[in-house]
């Protein structure tokens, strides 16, 4: 059977990859400590998850308006206002988890052979979006910044022209957990102007930040009318399996995007949209306190990490770390997996040869072990 471009043109999810490894070393006995999951090891807040059964008490269970029940789009464009955004609740589109939201700006920003800019190391799905979409790839690489956006600025500025459609921006960063500063989103959004670029602002991480400013690029001059600020509730609310997210953005984007949603999948789940109004409203304590958690974690294994000569560039958001390791990293990943059953995903994925990505969204336990395993093997 002959496949479409789109899909033969696309690698199968490397952290999926990993995850799936881990899962039959366990099915076979061994004690895996997985570090390689991009999830909160939290529960769902419980007022959340009331909030979710009063709704499905109260008959929820029909489908919801395609870009979602008022009432979330109001407290999402109520949140995002209050975070200097000029958003209001017809510039949102409720979506099925953050990653349908950029799906959909993909496929309605990128059409046949348009520029897309990524800054590596970036999100494994954000090639893959762009490829089923049709679009070529530019990627400008800041490992040598310690994975910070602003000494990179020159390069990027190399990188777009009057020919880029699309450039992907992610802080709080997912693998490396870097927070871009102010002067580095001003002058993305100088380039922005400048060449007409289309943005996509990626805040899923948001809320889980270490003191490090957090800018929006809507909230820039000139940025509202040519951005696409994506965010959702999995990470900050511990809701990954929930499929809650959305995207704000103006309302021709809006206009289009919304076709994808009704023609693929429909709308969020209607019950769950209730939960994600709870989360915004009423849950800023727990947030706070899993945030906190965190942060302990992080210094825990730097700390740890250090004893072995090794440093890593200092995470300031999200709950990841970039771990240099052989140039080989896909080997060097398998290879600490099966020897020390620890689960990291290789850098490689990310556009970042030379490291693994470990998540700190783990016990201190844990996280310990891990580092014990991965000295007693060799791999530190």
């Amino acid at each position: 059977m002959e496949f479409a471009d789109r899909i033969t043109r696309v690698e199968p999810s490397a952290t999926l990859a990993v995850s799936n490894l881990a899962k039959e070393l366990e099915a076979e006995g061994e004690d895996v400590v997985d570090l390689s999951v991009g999830e909160p090891d939290f529960d769902t807040p419980e007022n959340i998850v009331e909030a979710s059964e009063t709704s499905l008490e109260r008959g929820d269970t029909g489908y919801a308006p395609s870009n979602g029940v008022p009432e979330l789009r109001e407290a999402i464009a109520a949140k995002l206002q209050g975070d200097g955004l000029d958003y209001e609740a017809g510039n949102v589109i409720v979506t099925p988890g953050a990653k349908q939201a950029l799906f959909e700006t993909f496929q309605t920003v990128v059409d046949e052979g348009d520029e897309v800019v990524l800054l590596d190391p970036a999100w494994v799905s954000y090639e893959a979006m762009a490829k089923m979409a049709g679009g070529d790839l530019t990627r400008v690489d800041l490992a040598e910044h310690d994975f910070q956006l602003e000494p990179a600025l020159d390069d990027l500025a190399d990188a777009v022209s009057d020919e880029t459609t699309l450039l992907v921006v992610n802080s709080p960063n997912n693998p490396t957990g870097a927070v871009y500063s102010r002067a580095a989103m001003e002058g993305v959004r100088d380039l922005a102007v400048e060449h007409d670029i289309t943005v996509i602002s990626d805040e899923i991480y948001q809320h889980i930040n270490y003191g490090a400013e957090h800018v929006s690029l809507a909230g820039l001059e000139r940025m509202y009318e040519r951005t696409v600020t994506i965010n959702g509730f999995s990470k900050a609310y511990s809701m990954t399996g929930w499929r809650l997210g959305y995207l704000a953005a103006p309302d021709d984007i809006v206009a289009e995007a919304g076709k994808i949603q009704s023609h693929s999948v429909s709308s969020a789940t209607h019950f769950v949209q209730y939960g994600g109004v709870e989360a915004l409203e009423n849950t800023e304590t727990a947030v706070e306190e899993m945030v906190e958690a965190f942060s302990e974690r992080r210094e825990f294994l730097l700390d740890l990490l250090a004893e072995h000569g090794v440093e890593p560039a200092t995470p300031e958001g999200a709950f990841y770390m970039m771990l240099p390791v052989d140039d080989d990293d896909q080997s060097w990943c398998t290879n600490a997996l099966e020897d020390a059953h620890v689960a990291t995903v290789p850098g490689s994925a990310f556009g970042a040869p030379g490291y693994a990505r470990v998540s700190y969204a783990n016990s201190k336990q844990r996280l310990a072990e891990a580092v014990e395993r991965l000295d007693a093997e060799g791999y530190l």
